[in-house]
């Protein structure tokens, strides 16, 4: 058996994990304060940018409005605009500080199209470089992570504020 370094795991691991609802997006929206150290980039009275406690690739965040719905066509279109304008400039942060040569978009919308948390849209920002990839995703389904995800975080929050305005 092949066995990873993830010592950032420990954390989650070890921590009580004790949530006071049934949509963890709506767990850090109500406790906005107590996440903002470990994984808000942003937020403002209609949406939230947290990093993805398991990306994809280093410096995968989201956007989630603070509205809950399952539903993409239920969100107010002014909401959504505002996702989308958020999206744009996410883009540029994460070209600017982690130097991504692509970004991937996007919202899995109920189970069937692969949502890990299908009871309140989110919108995907996925940082990728060429090469990002490589044997091990695909023969041992496995994902290696360069970087520290604390250490992404705090790059991309200090230039947070530049972008998301």
């Amino acid at each position: 058996m092949d066995n990873l370094y993830a010592p950032w795991r420990t954390q989650y691991i070890q921590s009580d994990k004790k949530i006071n609802c049934e949509c963890i997006f709506c767990e850090i929206k109500n406790n906005i304060s107590s996440y903002e150290n470990e994984s808000i980039l942003f937020s403002n009275e209609n949406i939230f940018i947290v990093m993805n406690k398991y990306p994809y690739s280093n410096g995968h965040f989201m956007i989630i409005p603070n509205f809950h719905t399952s539903n993409l066509e239920d969100l107010d279109i002014e909401i959504w605009q505002e996702m989308s304008s958020y999206a744009q400039k996410g883009v540029a942060l994460l070209k600017d500080v982690l130097k991504a040569q692509g970004v991937n978009i996007g919202m899995n919308l109920g189970d069937a199209a692969g949502a890990g948390i299908k009871e309140h849209i989110h919108l995907h920002l996925v940082p990728r470089w060429s090469g990002d990839t490589n044997f091990i995703s695909t023969i041992a389904n496995t994902r290696v992570y360069p970087s520290d995800f604390e250490k992404i975080f705090l790059q991309l929050k200090e230039k947070a504020n530049k972008y998301f305005k």
